[in-house]
C-alpha cells in the first residue's frame, strides 16, 4: 500500500496513515486502498477492534487540492457532468461509511490537524482520542465548496448543533480541549505516543469480549442514534434473540472470576456470492 501501513496483531488491526511529507493528505489512491483495507477487515475475522493512527505533525489535511485537477474532474458544464459529479460523491461517501458499518469498533488518534475530509472520516468512526494541540477545522467552507463526504450528516449528532454550525458556516478550528467539552473527542493527552498507549489499551480491552456481543452493541448503538425509542427496543429485541449465548455467557463469568481473558470464537469470515462465482471459474 502507497497511503497506508496495515498491521494485525492480537486480534487488533492497526492502520497507519504514512505519507507526513504530503500532510497525509486524500488522494485517489487515499480513497482506493482505505477501501481495499476496510472490505478486508469486514469479511475476515482477523481483527476485533481497528485502530486508526497517522505519522508526521498533522492527522491530515484532507482532500488533496491536487485530485479534481487530473484525471478525476468535476464538470459542471452539463447535467450529465454534474449527474457524474452525484456519482463520484457517492463512491467517495460510502468509503466512510465502511467505517461507521464495520462489523468491528474502530478507534481513531488525532494529532495536529484534522481537516476538511478529515474530519469526515473520524466522525465515521467510534472513539475518537486527541493530543493538545490538535484541531478540528471543517475547511471546505473556506474553499468555496459545502462539505459534502459526512461531516455535516454525521456531526449534528456528536456536537451541539449551535456549535456545529458556527464550526460550518466559518471555517473556524475548534481545539482539541473545545473538542472534549462538547463531546467530540472521548480523551485528550500530552502526547501522541500516550495517545497511542491509550488506544492501545482500549483496544485490548474491547478485543477480549465477545465479538459476536460487541458486534451486536454496535449494531444497537447505531439503529438507536437513527430510530425512535420505541423501535430502537424493537429491534434490540431481535437483535438479542438472534446473537444470544449462554455459553458466551458463561465463559465471561468465569474469566472475570478467574481473572483471566475469556476465550471466544472469532466472527464468521464473510463470504459473497461474488467470491462464489469467482472460485468457480
Amino acid at each position: 500500500m502507497n497511503c497506508f501501513e496495515l498491521t494485525v496483531d492480537q486480534h487488533i488491526a492497526h492502520l497507519v496513515l504514512n505519507h507526513p511529507e504530503r500532510l497525509n493528505s486524500m488522494d485517489p489512491v487515499f480513497w482506493r486502498e482505505l477501501s481495499q483495507v476496510l472490505t478486508r477487515l469486514h469479511q475476515s475475522a482477523e481483527a476485533r477492534c481497528l485502530m486508526i493512527s497517522s505519522t508526521g505533525k498533522h492527522f491530515s489535511a484532507g482532500m488533496s487540492l491536487e485530485t479534481f485537477s487530473g484525471a478525476i474532474a468535476m464538470d459542471d458544464k452539463t447535467p450529465e457532468g454534474r449527474a457524474a459529479i452525484f456519482d463520484l460523491l457517492g463512491d467517495m461517501q460510502n468509503t466512510f461509511t465502511q467505517l461507521e458499518t464495520l462489523r468491528i469498533p474502530v478507534i481513531v488518534a488525532i494529532q495536529g490537524g484534522c481537516i476538511g475530509g478529515a474530519v469526515d472520516m473520524v466522525t465515521a468512526c467510534c472513539i475518537r482520542y486527541a493530543t493538545q494541540e490538535a484541531f478540528f477545522c471543517i475547511q471546505e467552507i473556506n474553499i468555496g465548496m459545502v462539505a459534502d463526504v459526512g461531516t455535516l450528516q454525521r456531526l449534528p449528532r456528536l456536537l451541539p448543533l449551535g456549535v456545529m454550525k458556527e464550526l460550518a458556516y466559518t471555517g473556524r478550528r475548534l481545539s482539541a480541549q473545545k473538542a472534549l467539552d462538547y463531546g467530540l473527542v472521548n480523551q485528550v493527552f500530552n502526547s501522541h505516543t500516550e495517545m497511542l498507549e491509550a488506544a492501545k489499551i482500549c483496544a485490548t480491552e474491547i478485543a477480549s469480549k465477545p465479538p459476536i456481543a460487541i458486534w451486536g452493541t454496535k449494531q444497537a448503538v447505531h439503529y438507536a442514534r437513527d430510530h425512535s425509542v420505541e423501535d430502537s427496543l424493537r429491534q434490540m429485541g431481535w437483535l438479542q434473540a438472534g446473537i444470544w449465548s449462554n455459553q458466551h455467557v458463561k465463559e465471561a463469568i468465569t474469566a472475570l472470576k478467574e481473572k483471566r481473558v475469556g476465550q471466544f470464537p472469532d466472527l464468521a469470515e464473510m463470504k459473497y456470492f461474488t467470491d462464489s462465482v469467482r472460485d468457480a471459474e
